[in-house]
């Protein structure tokens, strides 16, 4: 019954808008991951009907005592009526349900019977059909083995390289995104082999333009890499991939229950060159001995999620309220902190900041907002130009939302339907070359702590300062 109650707790989680149907199942124990998602999954596609059957029945009302939980009921009612039965002993929850099995099952048939179909499967709800567009991307882990290895691999196993549409069998490799192949949107991969193995990511290629844009010091044992907020891991993977396992690699992620999934992805990939560290990027010193040392920071903070028409989050469509402009503010809001934040990092060159959203409030006026800032001023900020930025990507940034500036060439969009992808934005912002780093408050309260020095001396020190937090040009 214990089963049961994990599922219930999802279902529960999910109406607190937690976090997305993936997410979530992602922070389950794997050992009973696939049969908890399983039943979450299914149980949300007929959760309309299931919830008509359990009110007509009243079955919430004559077993209060056994069953107070309609995500509860939820489960046990579709394992009743639209699966093998509940799979657990004969338990006093159970006995409830068995007392009104007879007339669920009736209204469910009146439930069919009024909506005129005739089998279970025509009750359920259907998927996005923008999703059904998107190939189902995998990233080979190549930490682990060779694009040419995987491709080898999976022709071995029947598949045809010809293109993710062109049968159910055909994959294909992106144009965009080294080691990045597309298959066909039906196809899954919870039980392969080399999914369990961490030999392959699943990753939307949009959520993979943030490390590839970044583009992080390759096999360069100093190079040190901040990625702000981790979990689950995908995109971590990837810039330990893109970093060739070497370096620093400094993964910061607040939560707990989302710090040890991160955990276990990054084991689970083989990356040997990252941190994991419990804590909000936010509270962290920029003058950190070991952060401060930073050259490359990958934002991609909390967002609306706007963007996202993947195949699970359809299932949640009726309970999605219109995004209020209140809530995207203050997102944004959150958003240009941690932009702002990382812009104080006194050797970082360059800074990613992406979303799922498709809201020009958490995109362009983020970014419009963060060139404004006093740390893109005083430390030199600008976006990358588009010949750093995927200039083979079409679609960029929307111009009328950045003040009819030319930086939203600098941009990047991708659109749930039209690209093969999921919404996304990617920014780029780079320090420019040869700036003197600003003196910021925490140093200076630091340099009024220490024992007075006579003014020659502190004239020299200071000197000396300046010179220690010159931007690195690596």
């Amino acid at each position: 019954m214990n089963f049961y109650f994990e599922a219930s707790q999802v279902l529960n989680r999910l109406d607190a808008k937690e976090g997305s149907i993936k997410g979530i199942l992602a922070t389950l124990p794997e050992s009973n991951r696939s049969r908890t998602a399983a039943l979450v999954i299914e149980t949300l596609k007929y959760k309309s009907v299931l919830s008509d059957v359990i009110q007509a029945s009243k079955l919430l009302i004559e077993e209060k005592k056994k069953i107070n939980s309609l995500n509860l009921a939820l489960v046990l009612v579709h394992d009743t009526l639209l699966a093998n039965g509940i799979q657990a002993g004969d338990g006093p929850i159970k006995q409830a349900i068995s007392r009104h099995k007879t007339r669920l099952k009736s209204e469910l048939q009146r439930i069919k019977i009024k909506r005129g179909v005739k089998s279970d499967l025509e009750l359920a709800q259907t998927s996005d059909d923008r999703a059904a567009k998107i190939p189902r991307y995998v990233r080979v882990n190549t930490l682990m083995w060779s694009t040419e290895e995987a491709i080898l691999f999976y022709t071995k196993h029947g598949f045809q390289l010809e293109g993710s549409f062109a049968s159910s069998k055909g994959f294909g490799i992106d144009e965009h995104i080294p080691d990045l192949l597309a298959f066909n949107p039906a196809l899954q991969f919870r039980n392969d082999p080399s999914y369990k193995t961490g030999k392959i990511i699943l990753q939307d290629k949009a959520s993979c333009f943030s490390a590839f844009v970044l583009s992080p010091p390759c096999n360069d044992p100093n190079a040190v890499v901040i990625d702000a907020t981790a979990a689950p891991g995908n995109k971590t993977s990837h810039l330990s991939a893109l970093m060739g396992n070497k370096g620093k690699l400094y993964a910061f992620e607040r939560d707990k229950r989302r710090f040890s999934t991160l955990k276990m992805m990054l084991a689970k990939a083989a990356c040997r060159n990252v941190e994991a560290v419990n804590a909000d990027f936010l509270t962290i010193d920029p003058f950190h001995p070991k952060y401060s040392l930073a050259t490359h920071i990958l934002l991609d903070p909390s967002c609306s999620g706007s963007g996202i028409v993947n195949r699970l989050d359809y299932l949640l469509e009726d309970e999605i309220e219109v995004v209020e402009e209140d809530r995207l503010n203050k997102l944004a809001a959150f958003q240009l902190m941690m932009i702002r934040h990382a812009m104080k990092f006194p050797h970082v060159q360059k800074i990613v900041y992406s979303t799922c959203s498709i809201h020009a409030t958490e995109n362009e006026h983020v970014i419009s907002h963060a060139l404004q800032s006093e740390e893109a001023e005083s430390s030199h900020f600008k976006l990358a130009p588009r010949n750093d930025v995927l200039p083979a990507w079409n679609r960029r940034g929307q111009a009328e939302e950045m003040k009819g500036t030319s930086d939203a060439n600098s941009l990047i969009r991708c659109s749930p339907g039209e690209d093969g992808t999921n919404g996304f934005f990617v920014s780029c912002f780079i320090r420019e070359r040869h700036s003197v780093l600003p003196q910021t408050e925490p140093l200076k309260k630091r340099k009024a702590e220490t024992e007075e020095v006579a003014p020659e001396k502190r004239k020299k020190k200071r000197k000396k300062k300046v010179r220690d937090h010159l931007p690195s040009t690596c």
